[in-house]
């Protein structure tokens, strides 16, 4: 895999910018695992990290917008590519891979076999991220794209009957010491959300009452993460880049429900 460092003096030059956080804007689906891997980054190298989350595009267009950032970790690889083509970064690096299951409340009885009748069914409300701002929306798209293939007119329900709930411009900021796809399902906002795996894994854990419904392989959407650094970014940043994309970065995303890219 890729690396951002290069040897020894890569090391000298990361000890000489110690202290000069490395600023990491990062996918909200990410806040989990990459909490806990800076925090050992951070204990390992004495490096620290500076760690921001929203929907990838909202920081991307933050970032063209002149906000500095070191690293973007983004849900998708089209939107840290859109700032290399603006000279931001020289290339984008796959990272993770993640897909799009629906957590859903007991009720709803959601099993794989027959989530799309359930998300086509007009008594259950329909959750979703925000396209274009929000990988995990555009995701969503896909996924009743693919049902119309199997189900003519499903796109058309589907689109329409969606509640773009998080990832917008317009969304509350998402909780930072919880779920905020299990609050959502919860409170009655959404009876089913797309969302990632991950993310509905993380929902269950914490509302054990829900259920996470793996989409069927027809329905089924894979998301590939993409890494970008800054070209004129601090060494702090660059490693932390490399230990991210390491054997023991990629193992910690493992364990947190990500595959590898």
């Amino acid at each position: 895999m890729r690396r951002f460092m290069l040897g020894a003096i890569a090391v000298m030059t990361a000890a000489a910018h110690a202290q000069q956080p490395a600023s990491v804007y990062a996918a909200g689906s990410l806040r989990v695992p990459l909490t806990a891997i800076a925090a050992e980054f951070e204990k390992e190298t004495g490096q620290p990290v500076k760690l921001t989350f929203g929907a990838s595009g909202l920081l991307r267009d933050r970032i063209a917008g002149g906000e500095l950032a070191d690293v973007l970790a983004s849900a998708n690889m089209a939107h840290p590519q859109a700032l290399v083509q603006r000279g931001w970064s020289a290339a984008v690096v796959p990272f993770a891979r993640n897909e799009l299951c629906a957590l859903a409340q007991p009720r709803v009885e959601a099993s794989s076999t027959n989530i799309l009748a359930v998300l086509l069914d007009p008594q259950w409300k329909l959750g979703t991220s925000t396209p274009k701002a929000d990988p995990s929306g555009d995701y969503a798209w896909e996924v009743f794209h693919r049902a119309d293939a199997v189900k003519p007119g499903s796109f058309a329900a589907l689109s329409a009957k969606a509640k773009q709930l998080t990832g917008g411009p317009q969304s509350p900021p998402a909780p930072a010491d919880r779920s905020v796809y299990a609050m959502l399902v919860v409170n009655g906002d959404a009876d089913v959300f797309l969302t990632y795996c991950t993310n509905a894994q993380q929902a269950v854990a914490e509302a054990p009452s829900l259920v996470r419904v793996r989409l069927p392989e027809e329905l089924r959407v894979g998301a590939v993460y993409g890494l970008a650094v800054r070209k004129d970014a601090p060494a702090t940043a660059r490693a932390f880049a490399d230990h991210l994309v390491s054997p023991k970065g990629q193992a910690r995303l493992a364990a947190f429900g990500f595959a590898p890219p």
